[in-house]
């Protein structure tokens, strides 16, 4: 099938059937507070809380591992920082690890509970859970009770970050959606930033246990204001609309767009999203977990897939070996603890400015070359971390540590934000909640393994390390080059259509993503892609008929 026409109007019929049984006064009633670019950005940061308390949770421990009163506590994780002997090392690497561990349990029970309670409260009762989590960490005087801690906490934060990129990825517009998600994405090494001069705030605290126990602690009042800027927002347009509350989707979508409810681009985003709520509503509530497996012109399996795959690929880049281990490898490189821990600070700050950068260009230079770049610099960038390695030099070791801060700048630009859009993106809405629970697990699984080995690693094998994930960089550019399909510009919807098309003319997503001649969602033209016309005529022809009658 060719399509060559890219019409942006409806039929009148079928802006009407979808607007049946939604009166003014309903929408009226259910109008958010805020409305436009204010509503954008205040969705943005306010839901952004999540990923600033996710930073922070990451780069707490990183200092604090080697600072004296937590080592006087947890003495099983304390090692020498040249020759780290093996069970430390490993006893080390899980304690930071196993908040992975609650991730993962976490993203996996939004399977089922996501798309039951709705985005808002899911995220609410995921910062609950964190609280819960930071309190039992803050009073850990054992390491059993300190894993406990850190569990509970993943599970809050599993939770909230499996729910929060498809939140704000369905109530952003296709030309504000990249820019929005990825101050997200800023957020997270805001938070880490944080996280490191916090630790080094405290690290004088030398004889008191509030050195540790302070920053732990401060994980809860990031909790709490993330809880209280959500009663402030609108659910979800598109759960709504699954959920039946079309007069409350259709009032939130035109607060969104700032105009009123009948304007013809609200309506037609509306219809779009009604259209990908009946194309995909089909089966019994047992089948809905069985979608995910699903071939066909939804191509469901393959679009969870390539969710699960990017997160994978982040966390394989090798991140989280410098984010989790800032400071002692600063220390491996000829740093004392004052020094290591000022210069993990600036990191932390060199890498949250870096950040700022895809936020200004993310819509420009689309998703695949943001990727295929960061991907190629990491990899050049741990090449040369390794050589370095080998030589153990003054010099080299200076030059190592600019190579971190490097490092930092090409996973900012290139793969930070971008595995909390990307899974949002390529899925259809009646999968995206189990989709994105599936893709954030992947997240927190390698993410596991990664910070798990790296303690390890370094013991056995030291530099040679930067190799392994020198490797990895190195396979995951022709896999997006080949893979993974253009995202940027199109609505959520219009991925369905991308991979309809596809489909029907036997060719890759790929390739179709990148062509101009498509259809938008919610045309007549697109109704037909996704086999929906057939089924408006007999909806209609059945209308004419009762009406005869």
């Amino acid at each position: 099938m060719s399509v060559e026409q890219q019409p942006v109007s409806r039929t009148i019929s079928a802006l009407e059937r979808h607007a049946k049984g939604v009166s003014d006064d309903d929408v009226e009633r259910h109008r958010p507070r805020l409305k436009g670019l204010t509503l954008h950005v205040v969705l943005a940061f306010c839901a952004g809380a999540g990923f600033t308390l996710f930073g922070y949770d990451q780069g707490v421990m990183s200092a604090l591992i080697t600072a004296n009163q937590f080592d006087a506590i947890f003495p099983e994780t304390v090692s020498p920082i040249n020759n780290p002997t093996g069970q430390a090392a490993t006893l080390q690497s899980l304690l930071l690890a196993i908040y992975e561990v609650g991730c993962l349990i976490g993203a996996l029970s939004n399977l089922w509970i996501g798309d039951r309670l709705g985005r808002r409260k899911t995220i609410v009762l995921g910062g609950c859970i964190m609280i819960v989590g930071a309190t039992l960490q803050t009073t850990a005087f054992s390491y059993a009770h300190m894993l406990v801690g850190r569990i509970i906490t993943g599970m809050g934060n599993g939770l909230n970050t499996s729910t929060v990129p498809s939140y704000h990825a369905e109530c952003a517009s296709a030309e504000r959606r990249g820019s929005m998600i990825m101050v997200e994405g800023s957020l997270i090494i805001f938070g880490l930033m944080i996280s490191y001069w916090v630790d080094f705030a405290l690290y004088w605290a030398t004889g008191s246990q509030a050195q540790w126990r302070v920053p732990v602690a401060f994980q809860i009042v990031i909790a709490i204001l993330m809880m209280c800027g959500i009663p402030f927002l609108p659910e979800s347009p598109r759960w709504l609309v699954k959920h039946g509350r079309n007069a409350e989707a259709l009032a939130v979508i035109s607060a969104l767009e700032d105009t009123d409810h009948h304007n013809m681009r609200v309506m037609q985003t509306y219809a779009g999203i009604c259209e990908a709520v009946e194309a995909e509503s089909e089966g019994s509530s047992k089948e809905k977990l069985g979608r995910l497996l699903h071939g066909g012109p939804t191509q469901n399996f393959r679009r969870t897939a390539l969710g699960v795959v990017n997160q994978c690929f982040q966390q394989i880049t090798g991140v989280n070996l410098i984010i989790y281990y800032a400071t002692l490898l600063f220390q491996r490189l000829g740093l004392n603890d004052v020094n290591s821990r000022i210069v993990a600070a600036c990191s932390g700050t060199e890498y949250w400015l870096a950040s700022l950068i895809p936020i200004f260009i993310i819509e420009r230079v689309g998703r695949r070359r943001l990727m295929l770049f960061g991907a190629t610099g990491m990899c050049i960038t741990m090449v040369l971390l390794a050589i370095l390695g080998s030589l153990d030099t003054p010099a080299a070791q200076i030059v190592s540590t600019v190579l971190l801060f490097v490092y930092n700048s090409f996973f900012a630009i290139g793969w930070l934000g971008m595995t909390w859009l990307y899974p949002a993106e390529i899925v259809g809405i009646s999968i995206r909640a189990p989709a994105n629970a599936l893709s954030t697990a992947s997240n927190w699984t390698f993410n596991f393994m990664v910070v798990m080995v790296t303690g390890p690693s370094f013991a056995n094998i030291q530099w040679r390390t930067y190799i392994v994930f020198a490797a990895l960089n190195a396979f995951i550019i022709p896999c997006v080059y080949f893979f993974f399909p253009e995202t940027v510009g199109r609505s959520l919807e219009d991925m369905d259509i991308i991979f309809a098309v596809a489909y029907a003319e036997g060719v890759s997503p790929v390739w179709v993503s990148l062509r101009k001649d498509l259809p938008i969602a919610g045309s007549p033209e697109a109704d037909e892609v996704l086999g929906l016309k057939k089924r408006e005529r007999s909806t209609d022809v059945k209308e004419d008929r009762a009406k005869e009658r």
